[in-house]
């Protein structure tokens, strides 16, 4: 597929702003839906509104299947064992935190130990930080070198007999670094423990196999990878989910229930309460087909790659900026930046880009620890899809550049 191609599908990208053509580079936020997911969710508004797994109508039946369906394509997409193994939630942030609570609840008691790294998103911090305060467990952080790469080496000096999980990103929101996940999978498995992994952005931009990295759980959301708001998935070993107690109450993930007691539904209907999210989480077989294509053309490959090495010498030549995660070695590095420029605000230099048409996101990308360890307030970040043009590249980094100008 080429860009052009590509871009047909996205409605989004022909708008305006300040009069400029739109140039979208906050991928790692949101990513922009194509007219297929889109028109799926509508589809399924106007022909199939009725609430699933319940009543026997027609309506109810055809919502319910297409639900279903789409636990097969996740499945597919993950190449998961099984359907059973796939959990739809509303995106990473509640895969996370379900995981948490509920093997929380299960296996961590006082003193147990949970490892993170410096450079995760919140949403996989706080969750752990929440659970370590109710059971009296303890939070040990993984570091990284000035470079933004992972220090994966000294992971074995912080395992110890009390570590119960681990949770690591498999790319960073901020350095867009791929973290060595099979190896610290590896790692964990040899002392018995779980791994899992946040795929808010390995989802977008890796092939992942989650029998071949052999997680224990990978989260991600529908809304980064061209689906939905308010989807997402959590994949989990059947073992382990088997294993956990419900993350809430209600709805269908009873199997019987009186007063006397309740059994609970079969995995993974078990941590599916309430009224899902039935005309949004189809839209994810559209969206998951697409972003399959586009991690397996090698047009889009190739330009993804192009865009990646411009940026990288662009801003690394620069000597007014300075790049967080830069790929060494064996590390890879996917097409999203964050910066800082000496003298300049990142909000300054992202409001005076969005009048000249560039959407880019200044802040701390939910990720304060990591901008506590590089003695910064916040950054400016740029991230690419398959539909981003080198044109489009090359406009942001003359935008920058007079964006400086004007600041410095």
């Amino acid at each position: 597929m080429t860009v052009q191609e590509i871009r047909s599908r996205f409605p989004i990208l022909d708008r305006r702003v300040w009069g400029k053509p739109l140039v979208y580079l906050d991928n790692a936020a949101t990513a922009q839906r194509p007219l297929a997911v889109l028109e799926k969710e509508r589809a399924l508004a106007l022909d199939a509104n009725a609430n699933i797994h319940r009543a026997v109508h027609r309506l109810a039946v055809d919502a319910t299947e297409e639900y279903e369906k789409t636990r097969d394509a996740v499945r597919d997409f993950l190449s998961a064992g099984s359907r059973e193994e796939i959990v739809f939630t509303s995106g990473t942030t509640m895969s996370i935190n379900l995981v948490a609570s509920c093997f929380g609840e299960a296996f961590v008691g006082e003193g147990d130990e949970i490892i993170v790294s410096v450079a995760e998103h919140h949403s996989n911090i706080v969750p752990w930080q929440l659970l370590c305060s109710r059971k009296k467990a303890v939070l040990k952080v993984l570091e990284i070198d000035e470079f933004g790469v992972l220090q994966a080496d000294s992971l074995e000096k912080l395992i110890s007999q009390r570590t119960k999980i681990i949770a690591i990103s498999h790319i960073s929101n901020v350095l867009g670094l791929v973290n060595p996940v099979q190896e610290i999978v590896r790692m964990a498995h040899a002392h018995g423990i779980p791994v899992l992994v946040d795929g808010a952005q390995g989802s977008v931009h890796e092939k992942v196999d989650v029998r071949e990295l052999d997680c224990d759980f990978y989260a991600f959301s529908g809304h980064k990878v061209y689906g939905p708001t308010g989807t997402g998935v959590l994949y989990g070993k059947k073992k382990w989910l088997e294993a956990m107690p419900p993350y809430m109450g209600g709805g269908e993930m009873i199997e019987t229930v009186s007063f006397s007691g309740t059994s609970y539904a079969p995995v993974p209907g078990k941590f599916e309460a309430g009224t899902q999210n039935f005309n949004a989480v189809p839209a994810l077989q559209e969206a998951l087909a697409l972003a399959q294509v586009f991690k397996t053309d090698p047009e889009v490959i190739e330009n993804q790659k192009n865009i990646t090495e411009y940026l990288l010498d662009a801003l690394t030549n620069n000597p007014r900026i300075h790049l967080y995660g830069v790929p060494r070695g064996t590390v890879q590095k996917v097409p999203l930046f964050s910066f800082s420029v000496e003298g300049a605000h990142q909000e300054d230099l992202a409001l005076i880009l969005d009048k000249m048409g560039i959407a880019a996101r200044s802040g701390q990308m939910c990720a304060e620890p990591l901008m506590d360890r590089f003695c910064v307030t916040g950054m400016l970040r740029v991230s690419f899809a398959p539909y981003n043009t080198m044109e489009e590249a090359e406009y942001f980094v003359s935008s920058l550049n007079k964006a400086i100008s004007m600041l410095v």
